[in-house]
């Protein structure tokens, strides 16, 4: 490696570093808030069936909206100014909740938060694609995710720790204000020291030409990996009403499994980058699993299952931005991340329905569904990395 590069190696590795520290503190607030989004919404008077559609509808708002954003962000190259907004509204929405008085209004803060994800995320992985053609793709989102898991790891246990010390809900939540505003700090030292990304890339990153069939396979491979893989808002009102967890540890199992999401992350990242799909099949496999261990199950094998459910947000949120950085296409690459993730997030959506709807009368059928849904994803990732693999002129 020469001088140059090295150089560029150097800078590309320090900014995946300082945005991971920012996503550190934002997974802290939004994370934190998650673990408690469920018993808390319960509290006010929600149904198991209305936590999971919010819960969902969410998820699909903040990853539909993203092709949206992702499409402004390209037309506009106004990068930076909507990264800035999504996680202005993304963290605020979340202390806010501390006032919110009724679950009505619980709910409109859960997806406005959301929304505000959506509109920072296809311009945040976009802009760390420029690093990928230097560090290795999976690599990259795998350190990031680490670093965001982290915070999902801090989030909750901090969540924990106010309810062991006899706060409430709300006391919970505002204290979250703190790690938002270090997040926003973060992101301003980012965008000081990094205004231009694209200056970062090493070679070709964009090796597409445009939205190729294989894209669109992965894509819905994805959607059917997402309809089984739930929320923590259902998971949480699951524990706290089948009398597995007292409100106190619900937290700690979010944190046990983000925790465990760290490590998984940098794993699956690195043996992704040597030996490619087998790692993503095999840690889909095993996501597969959370669904019947967390809902038919005891103490134990809730404990087993959320472990299981770590890996499949390791995999989601570290092998599939790493699919996509190889499929992506120049000038497109904000809204290729955020058509993906609209796919995404109707399987998500579609799942949330079901397995709420499902919840109060049939476990056994919740579980089947889910199980079913992720397993679903395995042929249909195998044929998109064949049509991946063939010579563009092939296709």
């Amino acid at each position: 490696m020469n001088a140059a590069s090295a150089r560029l190696g150097s800078a590309a590795f320090r900014f995946v570093l300082v945005m991971g520290v920012v996503n550190l503190f934002a997974d802290t607030t939004y994370e934190g808030g998650a673990s408690i989004n469920g018993p808390f919404m319960g509290l006010l008077g929600a149904s198991a069936a209305t936590v999971s559609i919010v819960a969902g509808l969410g998820e699909f708002f903040g990853y539909s909206l993203r092709s949206i954003f992702g499409y402004l962000s390209d037309r506009t190259g106004r990068y930076w100014q909507l990264t800035f907004l999504g996680y202005f509204i993304n963290l605020l929405a979340v202390p806010a909740m501390a006032l919110a008085g009724s679950w009505q209004v619980a709910a409109l803060l859960i997806i406005a938060e959301r929304v505000g994800r959506a509109i920072r995320k296809p311009t945040v992985e976009a802009m760390l694609s420029y690093t990928t053609g230097t560090l290795g793709r999976a690599w990259v989102y795998a350190l990031n995710t680490a670093l965001d898991e982290t915070g999902a790891t801090i989030g909750p246990l901090l969540m924990a720790l106010i309810l062991f010390l006899r706060g409430d809900y709300r006391i919970a939540y505002a204290s979250l204000i703190v790690s938002a505003v270090l997040a926003l700090l973060s992101l301003t030292v980012a965008r000081v020291n990094f205004p231009l990304p694209s200056s970062l890339e090493e070679g070709t990153t964009a090796p597409a030409r445009g939205l190729t069939p294989a894209y669109w396979l992965y894509m819905a491979a994805a959607s059917c990996f997402a309809a089984g893989l739930m929320s923590f808002e259902l998971i949480s009102y699951h524990l706290a009403r089948a009398g597995i967890l007292s409100p106190g540890w619900i937290p700690v199992f979010l944190a046990v499994s983000t925790g465990f999401g760290v490590l998984a992350s940098l794993v699956l990242g690195r043996w992704y980058d040597r030996r490619g799909l087998p790692v993503l099949l095999a840690a889909v496999a095993c996501s597969a699993g959370f669904a019947p261990l967390v809902f038919l199950g005891g103490f134990w094998a809730a404990l087993a299952g959320i472990l299981l459910w770590g890996i499949g947000y390791a995999t989601q949120d570290t092998l599939f931005k790493a699919l996509i950085a190889g499929v992506l296409p120049e000038g497109k690459r904000s809204q290729a991340f955020g058509i993906f993730y609209t796919g995404y997030g109707a399987g998500w959506l579609i799942g949330s329905v079901a397995t709420g709807l499902l919840y109060d009368r049939s476990k056994p059928a919740l579980t089947c569904f889910a199980v079913a849904a992720q397993l679903a994803s395995l042929p249909i990732f195998a044929i998109a990395h064949r049509r991946a693999a063939e010579p563009e002129g092939a296709r």
